[in-house]
Parts: structure tokens; sequence; C-alpha cells
């Protein structure tokens, strides 16, 4: 039953093949937490117990008070000076204090002491820089190794002085202990041994804001996380997201290897079939078309490469890819009803095997839908940027309607933004690689096309200098085409390019063909009925020459060899049966073919003969260009030309209807207006 239905053509299968082949080999090899939740919601699955032990990570509200709180508080660093000490030492020595010469051992012993702890001067004390902070700790790096130390450990020079004089005194029974120790330059031995360093204190400062550690605690293995029914609250959804990251990042995949490539290959099955039944169903002419088709497995490949590639080294990043540029090299070869269902098909594994993937899926399926609303639009130039603007702020909205519905306070998602900004300039700046995959696949895109139709191109001017009845023709069913490709939702652009150049191969002789025969002029008059059968049939052949010469795709010299299919030259074959030739050499009237393979080759077939006999036509009565377009589409159809095309019996009812009333339009009567004389006797 599905014998009809699907493609006969080897090479759809090998290239669905090979996009199978390609999906399972860039698919990743370790597990995927499967849970899905989300807080206030009951947790719908067993009970779940810890497998194994794993740290609990801070949320990012966590983590950014707390990164706010190590910017505003600076701990100073300082350096601890043993020559200093050494240095008061050897000059208590030579200091006399005459009747009280007996005290300098306590005096140096106070001083032994305050030196231990450390002297600072006043001015870089931390109190003193309570601009800065007003730390109660401080880093003291002390024989190469620094340690945190409370501040008031530390005597300030003042605090110093005090000390030793309050240890002097428990010995001194003199008057004017303070003037004592002050003559005898006693105090000139305190200097300060703890010497602040501000680069030091910087460094310190900027490494403690940028790390922060990222987790608050441990969970052991068999500790209950949630049970079956049990609401999830910010608490559990802190736990889950902990295991999950653990899960995925560290265990992964703990069962058999070959279920878990069978999953993969089910999976990647999954995604062939969805794109191989959108394309039957969305347009079955690319099923038939090897180029066309290689492309959209090279599109899915290069998708599915970046979703896992990225998001395998950093999930983040894939908020930065371009993927709307895929909506943009489909939407320049392929029609809409075409280019939504391959690019969802190629978001595919970035929803299933990415972290965050549902959110990335919805935002870029946002904004590829987005884009292919406004590329008609926004396509050339700097509207471009217009439309990556346009793109950007959905995306943004889409995300922010994820944060609002996860209830997340505040909104800390900057970075990610910033991501999509970028993402939104480099599908711009990745726009021009669509001509290079023209180039690579034979492809012909839209813009291509349009090019191909100016009339000012070095080819149609010739066809207008050398062929101009022809060139006349050309563009009368050119014009007729592209009215009969909207009716039927055809490819108007592909239509109006193949209509303009069908003909082109009669500039090589024109004068063969009764469009561009002047006054007195009859080339067919000395030949015989077989030899200008042979001289019309040629011009195929010399279009194809021609188009050869000129770079033409191989999409437009289809229209070349199927406007006349297997036709014959009936005018011809008619004399030639007249003058007593043979039915058997009817094959040298009969045009080589192919048949029309597209409904675009059958419109351009259909209107080429519509044209060209509709000159021959005296009389403009409705009733004549019904019965004549009737004429003209049956006698195609029961020659067969159209049983190897995708057109259908509804799209050539549609077809005829539309013709005759364009050829009515066409050829109106017109109103016929008095001469001067009759005027003037009126």
């Amino acid at each position: 039953m599905l014998g009809g239905i699907l493609p006969k053509e080897r090479f759809v299968y090998t290239y669905l093949g090979l996009l199978l082949l390609a999906l399972l080999l860039l698919f990743p090899r370790v597990g995927k937490f499967n849970y899905s939740y989300k807080k206030g919601a009951p947790w719908a699955y067993e009970t779940l117990e810890a497998q194994f032990d794993f740290p609990l990570l801070k949320t990012a509200e966590e983590l950014q008070l707390e990164r706010e709180a190590a910017s505003g508080s600076v701990v100073p660093y300082y350096k601890y000076s043993e020559e200093i000490a050494q240095n008061a030492q050897v000059g208590l020595e030579s200091i006399q204090l005459g009747f009280y010469n007996d005290l300098k051992p306590r005096l140096a012993n106070s001083l032994a002491s305050i030196y231990s702890r450390g002297v600072m001067s006043d001015e870089e004390s931390p109190s003193a820089q309570k601009a800065k902070s007003a730390s109660s700790v401080v880093f003291l790096q002390r024989d190469k190794r620094a340690t945190k130390v409370p501040a008031d450990e530390i005597y300030t020079l003042s605090a110093a002085r005090r000390k030793l004089l309050s240890d002097f005194n428990k010995s001194y029974s003199g008057p004017n202990p303070d003037s004592l120790l002050g003559a005898c330059k006693v105090y000139d031995l305190l200097v300060p041994n703890v010497i602040y360093d501000k680069e030091a204190t910087s460094a310190v400062h900027a490494q403690s804001v940028d790390y922060i550690s990222p987790t608050s605690g441990f969970v052991n293995a068999g500790e209950k996380i949630v049970s079956k029914g049990e609401l999830v609250t910010a608490e559990i959804q802190q736990m889950l997201d902990s295991y999950k990251a653990e899960y995925e990042n560290n265990l992964g995949y703990t069962g058999p290897r070959f279920k878990q490539w069978l999953g993969n290959g089910l999976v990647a099955l999954t995604i062939v079939l969805i794109l191989f039944f959108s394309l039957l169903y969305a347009d079955p002419s690319i099923l038939k078309d090897r180029k066309s088709l290689l492309y959209i497995v090279f599109i899915m490949v290069l998708c599915a490469a970046l979703s896992l590639l990225i998001g395998r080294a950093n999930a983040d990043l894939l908020y930065m890819v371009p993927f709307t540029l895929i909506v943009l090299y489909l939407t320049v070869f392929f029609k809409n009803r075409v280019v939504l269902p391959v690019y969802t098909a190629s978001l595919l594994p970035l929803l299933i095997y990415t972290q965050n993937g549902v959110e990335l899926f919805v935002i870029f399926l946002v904004a590829g839908g987005v884009t292919m609303l406004l590329f008609s639009r926004f396509s050339k130039g700097w509207r471009q940027f217009v439309m990556a603007f346009i793109v950007f702020l959905f995306s943004v909205c889409t995300l922010v309607g994820f944060r609002f519905v996860n209830d997340v306070k505040g909104f800390s998602e900057m970075v990610k933004v910033v991501f999509l900004l970028l993402g939104a300039l480099l599908s711009v700046a990745g726009y021009p690689l669509i001509f290079l995959f023209e180039k690579l696949f034979g492809l012909v895109s839209v813009s291509r096309l349009v090019e191909l139709c100016d009339t000012n191109s070095r080819l149609l001017v010739e066809m207008s200098q050398k062929a101009p009845g022809t060139f006349q023709h050309s563009l009368q069913v050119m014009n007729m085409s592209e009215a009969a490709a909207r009716q039927i939702g055809a490819n108007v652009e592909l239509v109006k390019a193949g209509a303009l150049y069908h003909d082109i191969g009669k500039i090589q002789n024109p004068t063969c063909f009764v469009e561009n025969e002047t006054m007195g002029t009859k080339y067919h008059a000395s030949l015989t009925p077989k030899q200008s059968a042979e001289a019309i049939i040629r011009h195929v052949n010399d279009g194809l020459a021609v188009a050869q010469k000129y770079g033409l795709p191989d999409v437009v010299k289809d229209f070349i060899r199927t406007h006349h299919g297997t036709t014959r030259t009936g005018y011809f074959y008619s004399k030639f049966l007249e003058e007593g030739g043979d039915e058997s050499e009817a094959a040298a009237f009969t045009y080589p073919g192919p048949r029309p393979r597209t409904r675009e080759q059958s419109i351009v077939m259909i209107c080429d003969t519509v044209e060209a006999a509709s000159r021959t036509l005296s009389d403009n009565s409705p009733e004549t260009f019904d019965a004549f377009v009737e004429k003209m589409v049956d006698g195609k159809m029961k020659a067969g030309q159209f049983e190897e095309s995708d057109i259908t019996m509804k799209d050539l009812q549609t077809l005829k209807s539309f013709l005759k009333q364009y050829l009515k339009q066409l050829y109106h009567d017109r109103i016929v207006y008095p001469s001067e004389k009759e005027e003037s006797k009126g």
C-alpha cells in the first residue's frame, strides 16, 4: 500500500541513512537525568534517594549575595619583618639608663613580646583605613606563609609605646618614666615591623571576590532527596539541581552500553522519520531531487553538531549559537512549508540532549518563526540588522517568560542576554555563506533567480537583439506563467526564470521561427518537412549549449529540456504525411524530451503552448477561449506529457480556469474610435 507513496529513488534512503549514522555518532554517550520537576509542583515519581555522595550547590542568588559581600569587605595584607625586631634588641644594648641600667633585661623582654605580635604604623592600621574597610582580621605574611590573624592582636606604634611604658613601670620606682624612656631614646627602638602591602591586598581581594565556594554542604549516599507526591520546595529543588549536576557531569550512564547505543539509535531514527514524513507531506519533489535532499541532510548534521558539541563544552554558549541562520539557509532555497518542519526537526537534538533543552528549543523555535516572517522584507542591506534586533527582542522575551514561569526572584541572566544579542549579530555575519552553499550543492537561491530575471542581463539583451519576436514571446510566457504559478502555489521565481529562458536556443537560428521572420523571408520555403522539423527541434539542444556557455543553473536548463516534452512538431508532421510520408518516421518529428517532472515545468509547457497558439485565434468570444484552453491542456494530457510530473488533476483544473480568464482579459474587444473626418461631419 505504501509502494505508491514512498519514493523509489535509492539516494533518498542512502542520504537518510547517512543522517542517521551522523546523529548516532554525535549523540552523547553519557546518561541524562530523566526527571522533570518544578518548584511548587508535586514530585511525580517514586521516592528519590541519593545513589552517591554529592555537594549541595548554592543557588545563583546565594552566590550573588556572597560576591556582593566579598566585594565590599577588603582584608588588608601585611608583611612581617624579623630583621627590625633583631635590630631593636641590638640597639637596646647600646643604650645607657644610668641608675636603672639593671632594668634592661625587662625592657628586652618587653620589646621581644611586642615585636613577636608585630608593630604597624598608626596610619596603616585597619582602623585608619575605614574608608576602604573596617576589617577585623588581616592577612599577615610571616616566614613566606600568610595567615589570617585578628587585627587587634597587632600593635599600632602608639599602642606599642604604651605597652613598653606599662612593662617598664612594673619594675621602675623613680619619677617620670615616660620622660626617661624618651630621653634615653628607648622609644626610638620601636619601629613598625608589620608593613602594609597595597598590591598584595588588591590581588587577594580580587581573588576572594572571584572565588566563592559554589557549595554549601554535602548530601550522603542513601539520604532521601524527595518523596513521591511531596511538593518541590526551594530547598528540595536545590538538592535536585545539585544531584542532577553531579549525575550528568560525573556519573552519567551506568547501565549496559549496548542499551545506550540502542536508545540513541531509536532517538536518531525517530528524528530521521520526522524529517522524512515532513518532506513527504510538505514537498515530495525534494525527495526526488538529489541536491536538495543532500543539502537538507547537511543542514541537519550542522545543527546537531552545533547543539551537541558546543553544549558538551559549555551549555551557556548555546545561547550565542545563531540557530536562526538555519532558517535563512533553508528559506532561500525552499518554501516556508518545508522550512518550518525541517528547522523544527533540526532543533530536536538541542531539546533532547542539552542542558536547559526545553528553554533553548522554545527560544530558537520562536526566533526561527520570527525570522521566517520577516525575511522577505528585511533580507537586504542594513535591514538585516533590523531583523536581527527584532529576533533578539523576541528571544529575550521568551527567556524572561521562562524565568517568570520558574518563579525566579529577580533577573540575573545578563550574560545569556548578551549571548543572545551576539547570536543575532552572528546570524547577519553568517548569511553570506548561503552563496558558498549554493555553489557547493548546485542549488539556486531566490536571489539568484531574481537576478536571472533581469532583462538587462547580457544574455537576455542578446536575445532581444537577435530574436526579438522570441524575446517578446518569452516575456508573455513569463507573465502568464507567473500568474498561473500563484494560482496553485508553485515556485513563482523559478517559473519566471524558466519561462524567460525556455526558448533561449532560438538565438542560434532566429529566422527559423515564425515570430522572428521579417517581411519576405521564408526560412522553410526550400526545406522538406523533415528538414524543417529537424531545424525546429534543434533549438532545444542549442538552448542547452547556450545555457552551458553562460553558466545558467541546472534547474533552469531543465525548463529548456522539458518545455516541449516528447510532443511532435505538428505542422511539419502533418505536411509530411500529406506529401506521402510514412508514419513509421514519426520519431524525426518528435522532441527528445524528457517530459516535465515538476509543477513548475508543467506550467511553462502549458503557458508556452497556449501563448503561441492563441495568436492564431480570430474569434475573441469567451466560448472560443474556453474551448481553446480545454483543447490545449487536454491535448498535452492525452499525449502523456504530465505522467511524470507531480502536478495534480486539481492543479490542472485550476490552471485551465485561470487561463480562460487570462486570455479573455488579454484579448478583450477594444472600442473602435471614429476617424477625424467622421468626427468633423458630426
